[in-house]
């Protein structure tokens, strides 16, 4: 899987639209789903032990997570200190226009990768309309080349 250096910024600004298409192509499948995940755990298993329940991500979350990494869009950068991302996903009025695409790529890294540390938070961004919000914004950015 493909991580963006520090470069991410010139890699990014030269992708064409054809390089988005995948990403982009996920945005009225993601429109029309209802549900980003199903619960598993939370029986008793043959031992008599009781499993802790948890989130297992539907099919359209999984290929968002694999085109991301794909693409590439996901950036190595120190996500988990970056408190303008913060406090951008926390405001659910944010004008996603407003910020370059490459900064909503950070967005997008920072919300897959803080995934692996908090298990759901990548449903909980698909859940909350956020990773519509960021890819529609995306798609009124990219230019056809």
């Amino acid at each position: 899987m493909a991580v963006l250096g520090n470069d991410y910024k010139e890699v990014i600004n030269s992708y064409t639209k054809d390089h988005w298409k995948p990403l982009l192509d996920l945005i009225p499948i993601i429109e029309k789903t209802d549900k980003f995940n199903e619960v598993g755990g939370g029986q008793q298993n043959e031992n008599g032990v009781f499993t802790i329940p948890y989130s297992i991500p539907t099919e359209i979350v999984a290929r968002f997570e694999k085109v991301v990494y794909e693409i590439p869009i996901i950036i190595g950068f120190d996500w988990a200190a970056w408190d303008e991302g913060r406090e951008i996903a926390r405001n659910i009025s944010f004008d996603f226009d407003s910020i370059d695409i490459p900064t909503k790529c950070k967005l997008i890294t920072a919300i897959v990768r803080n995934n692996r540390f908090c298990d759901g938070a990548l449903i909980s961004a698909f859940e909350s309309g956020l990773i519509l919000k960021i890819l529609k914004s995306i798609n009124n950015q990219v230019i056809d080349i």
